[in-house]
């Protein structure tokens, strides 16, 4: 009998670690920023489009399979409404080489589709993701009528975490208020650089 409370406290300890285990590893996933480049500070003259004349130039590039950006075009969405016309909006889907057009266009390619407001680009090979820094999907990037960066960042508190957050508050400021510093916020995502094929589809990290 002794032996068999053991045993049974022993599998309970060992169930309350791994539990634990998981959550912690959950959390911190959750929590863990992506990588980002060298972000121009000016409008490059190689861009793929000329700014807009009197409105503030919005960026996003996004990963067509990756499931922690649909949180992220919940926020786009939320913060146009409140943009109104001030801002002139471009999302960035990496397309790659040899892939099918429906791996692009995907269900996130859709949901962008419905933002009222929002151009879409496919990004072959995500060569104009590079061209502005972008490696993680979800970075943002905002610039003045001037061409000046005023953003760079997410527009999440997390990966795959809808609701309130330091980027898009940024953004707003920035619009109704334009300042010399650049704000940054990290950005929660999948990787930009990684080749996928269609077997294999991209996953968050």
């Amino acid at each position: 009998m002794h032996r068999c409370r053991l045993l049974t406290v022993g599998l309970c300890l060992a169930w309350f670690f791994a539990v634990g285990t998981g959550i912690a590893y959950v959390s911190k996933y959750q929590n863990l920023a992506g990588d980002t480049g060298a972000t121009p500070r000016h409008w490059p003259n190689a861009a793929p489009f000329q700014l807009t004349p009197a409105k503030f130039t919005l960026l996003l590039f996004a990963h067509p399979q990756c499931p922690c950006t649909r949180a992220t075009l919940e926020e786009l969405n939320r913060l146009l409404a409140r943009c109104g016309d001030r801002v002139d909006t471009h999302v960035f889907f990496l397309q790659s080489a040899g892939l099918a057009a429906n791996w692009t266009r995907s269900g996130l390619w859709s949901s962008a589709a419905e933002i009222p407001g929002v151009t879409l680009h496919e990004d072959l090979d995500g060569a104009t993701a590079r061209r502005f820094g972008a490696e993680t999907s979800g970075y943002a990037l905002l610039y003045d009528t001037r061409g000046e960066l005023l953003f760079r960042g997410g527009i999440t508190a997390g990966r795959g975490h809808a609701g309130d957050n330091a980027g898009e508050n940024m953004i707003l400021a920035q619009i109704n208020s334009p300042a010399a510093n650049v704000e940054q916020t990290p950005v929660y995502g999948c990787s930009l650089l990684t080749k996928c094929s269609p077997d294999q589809p991209e996953t968050a990290r």
